[in-house]
């Protein structure tokens, strides 16, 4: 009974890996969530907000005291003025934001151009809304940026740009070179651009993550989505949003007030004092944290037999197993599975103009404890055996 936009996108490949892993006991690095839980003043945060009696519907662009919150983390993180209550609308996750936005921006048969390999929600919330997704392939192991591959996929229907940096799943982080190159041509093309930014806060060594919004000229025609999740380690919290010029964000907010209207209200003020709370310090501490995380893995990877591509941020590594295997990427994962007990996720389904890339590639998360990194080493050693 699914519809015929929805039908080729079937299940998703979380769904299967997951399935799997539980099936055959394995230690699961290919879903991107932690195992572990976020800071415990967190939870008594939103205990005191059900106790305080904040239990009925927020506003529908968000509750004052988490959208207050963010204007000011983004005036004190990149010197970005927001209006708190016109210019930033609160979803539930990014996934949601990602869904209102493109939902409220496109009209049947606009094109939206992104990279890939690319977050699985893309293509069939484009589909959703009546969209064309055009890709451009980013290639291990460096996933350099391609201007010219860019500019040739934008076409006169071409409407939106969506980003995603730094990049789930190569790790990549654009740098201020390659988003001023990007925002050039959505200035000659006249584009929107959409930049999914939900781990804004993870990056490693020098390559800091730098918003489109703040670049010239891109302030007016850019639309920054962002969530909670993966910077506080609540991912089953669903708090996202999305901020831009009131002009764009209305297409979000017109949309999103008919798709959940309002996200968990205790859960919003949770998080808004979260914001409050939890400064640089702990940022820092977070990224030391993940840091240390990716070089075991890393380190693990390498070990095993892989070729990687060392990751600029997020919480996952992508590994090369054409040295390994001659076995394409979804049926190399299931033989892991099966035969070492790590799960991970196969690319290939990330992939539209160059599904042949994906086929050699495996997505590995590393956001779990140590111990469970140091178990899925031990288990993954039997491969140079």
């Amino acid at each position: 009974m699914l519809s015929t936009r929805l039908k080729p996108f079937g299940t998703s490949i979380f769904t299967e890996m997951t399935k799997a892993a539980v099936e055959h006991g394995a230690i699961n690095l290919g879903q991107g969530f932690p195992d572990f839980e976020g800071p415990p003043e967190i939870r008594e945060f939103a205990a005191q907000a059900m106790a305080d009696g904040h239990n009925q519907y927020a506003r529908s662009m968000g509750h004052p005291i988490l959208v207050q919150a963010l204007a000011r983390a983004y005036e004190r993180n990149y010197g970005l003025a927001l209006d708190p209550m016109t210019e930033i609308c609160v979803t539930s996750g990014a996934t949601e934001a990602i869904a209102s936005t493109l939902l409220g921006l496109l009209e049947p048969g606009d094109e939206v151009v992104c990279f890939e390999p690319f977050y699985d929600s893309y293509p069939a919330v484009i589909a959703m809304a009546g969209g064309h997704m055009r890709s451009v392939p980013l290639l291990f192991p460096d996933f350099a940026l391609d201007l010219d591959a860019l500019e040739a996929r934008i076409g006169p229907k071409t409407r939106v740009l969506l980003l995603n940096t730094p990049h789930n799943p190569t790790g990549k982080v654009f740098t201020r070179d390659e988003l001023t190159q990007i925002a050039e041509l959505c200035a000659r093309h006249d584009l929107i651009a959409v930049t999914d930014e939900v781990y804004e806060h993870l990056w490693f060594d020098d390559h800091r993550h730098v918003p489109l919004a703040t670049l010239d000229g891109m302030r007016e025609r850019t639309l920054t989505i962002s969530s909670m999740g993966k910077t506080f380690s609540y991912t089953g919290w669903k708090i996202g949003w999305c901020a831009g010029r009131q002009t764009l964000l209305a297409a979000t907010a017109g949309a999103h007030q008919f798709v959940t209207f309002a996200t968990a209200t205790p859960l919003q003020v949770a998080m808004g004092r979260a914001l409050e709370h939890f400064g640089d310090a702990f940022l820092d501490q977070f990224r030391r944290e993940y840091g240390e995380r990716r070089e075991l893995l890393c380190g693990m990877l390498e070990a095993a037999g892989f070729r990687i591509a060392r990751p600029d941020g997020t919480y996952f590594a992508i590994a090369d197993i054409s040295g390994v295997t001659d076995e394409d990427d979804r049926t190399y994962a299931h033989r892991l599975i099966k035969e070492t007990g790590v799960a991970t996720c196969p690319t290939s389904t990330f992939y539209k103009e160059a599904p042949e890339e994906g086929r050699r590639l495996i997505r590995f998360a590393f956001c779990k404890e140590l111990e469970t990194l140091e178990l899925a080493r031990e288990r993954l050693a039997s491969l140079r055996s």
